[in-house]
């Protein structure tokens, strides 16, 4: 690499540390050789459910050339979501983490929109596009080879400075840059606290998930009925589940965030077991405006609420 491929990383990266992002890490685009097979059994063994999404594009999944024309460089980043506040109320209904403050896309997007508006104004004319979990991207994969971590038993992404809790999001440019070193080594060890701690045994071998029995693809992908075999295992767990997070060594690194989109919602934290149970449309319109966890919409997460209460 020569000396202004080296100049454009070290730009881009202070500029991403600046927005707010926790981590940045650069890698080559090009065909994702090793996880090919791995998608393709996970998604042979019907292991992502009913969420039909995945078997599509399958080829942009495994080719970042394949979505943005003459791709060079994947930009990975990290930002991090961890909450300085948990729920008060013990015995009410759990929310993820994640969710407790704004739709996670809008405030990534915004954040992805500005540091290519920089790329253009400090470099020139790049093309590229912006990418947080809406597209066909493997997260994970691109962010392990750009160095940001590694691909935990639980699947998720760790980072030996700051555990698990943060979003992954990506940046595909069509320009050549230094680019950074796989995380090769897995920092899990013989740990299986995750493993153990899944209540409904979810984490079927190290990193591979059965989405069919994850109590966050159960409380938000489906949306269907909750299969019977599950209740009494979901831990009171109404959006999402933190619990392979929560028990993971690695997360007493986390520190609490510094975006203010991701401050809870006033008195979100505060509701009573009482008052997620009684919750009523024009209350979950009003606490979830510009929240993930509209995507459950009130009906899917009264289905869910209903049924922890079932127990």
């Amino acid at each position: 690499m020569d000396a202004i491929t080296t100049r454009y990383s070290k730009l881009i990266k202070a500029e991403a540390l600046r927005l707010g992002f926790g981590q940045c890490g650069i890698s080559k685009a090009e065909f994702l050789e090793e996880e090919a097979p791995r998608l393709e059994a996970w998604l042979q063994s019907g292991l992502h459910g009913t969420m039909s999404y995945m078997e599509n594009h399958f080829d942009k999944r495994l080719d970042p050339r394949l979505l943005v024309e003459g791709a060079k460089s994947v930009i990975s980043l990290s930002l991090n979501y961890y909450p300085e506040e948990q729920q008060t109320d013990p015995e009410a209904p759990k929310l993820s983490k994640y969710a407790y403050g704004e739709d996670y896309h809008q405030v990534i997007k915004a954040k992805l929109t500005s540091l290519l508006e920089y790329i253009r104004k400090e470099i020139g004319e790049v093309s590229g596009r912006a990418f947080t979990d809406s597209a066909p991207v493997l997260d994970r994969a691109w962010a392990k080879k750009s160095g940001l971590g590694w691909v935990g038993k639980n699947s998720n992404l760790i980072s030996k400075k700051t555990g698990s809790f943060f979003f992954l999001a990506e940046l595909i440019i069509d320009l050549e840059l230094e680019y950074d070193h796989d995380v090769q080594t897995d920092h899990c060890g013989t740990c299986t606290r995750c493993i153990d701690a899944c209540p409904t045994e979810a984490i079927i071998s190290p990193a591979v998930v059965d989405a069919k029995k994850c109590i966050s693809y159960l409380t938000i992908e489906l949306k269907d009925e909750i299969s019977p075999e599950f209740k009494g295992k979901m831990v009171n767990w109404m959006f999402g589940c933190d619990i392979c997070q929560d028990v993971c060594p690695w997360n007493r690194f986390s520190v609490p965030h510094t975006i203010a989109e991701f401050k809870p919602k006033p008195g979100l934290l505060q509701m009573s077991k009482s008052d997620w149970e009684e919750i009523t449309q024009e209350v979950f319109s009003t606490i979830f405006k510009n929240s993930a966890v509209k995507r459950t919409k009130y009906k899917g997460l009264s289905r869910n609420i209903n049924f922890i209460k079932q127990v």
